[in-house]
């Protein structure tokens, strides 16, 4: 599986999330498989999610559509994205 890791900082939690809800891109059309949202415990106004593929091509598609919507709104809703794609090697539930 193939992980998009994305991390930034939010100015507003519940504006970035009704914007996260919209669905601008269309994640499953654009091979999401599921997502996961976490907020740093010590930064309620950092974001971090990990959106899950198939295929590394499918989750640098989905960065690009990403980084074009991001360009519209840089500051208003989210700020300074990190990206890394990531392969998972292993997952465990104890």
């Amino acid at each position: 599986m193939i992980i998009l890791r994305i991390e930034h900082a939010v100015p507003d939690f519940e504006e970035w999330k009704k914007a996260f809800d919209s669905d601008p891109i269309n994640r499953k059309q654009s091979g999401v498989l599921s997502y996961r949202i976490f907020r740093r415990a010590d930064d309620a106004k950092f974001v971090l999610l990990d959106l899950a593929f198939n295929t590394t091509q499918e989750a640098e598609d989905c960065l690009s559509k990403l980084q074009k919507l991001w360009n519209r709104i840089q500051g208003k809703i989210m700020v300074g994205p990190q990206t890394a794609i990531l392969e998972l090697l292993e997952e465990v539930q104890l």
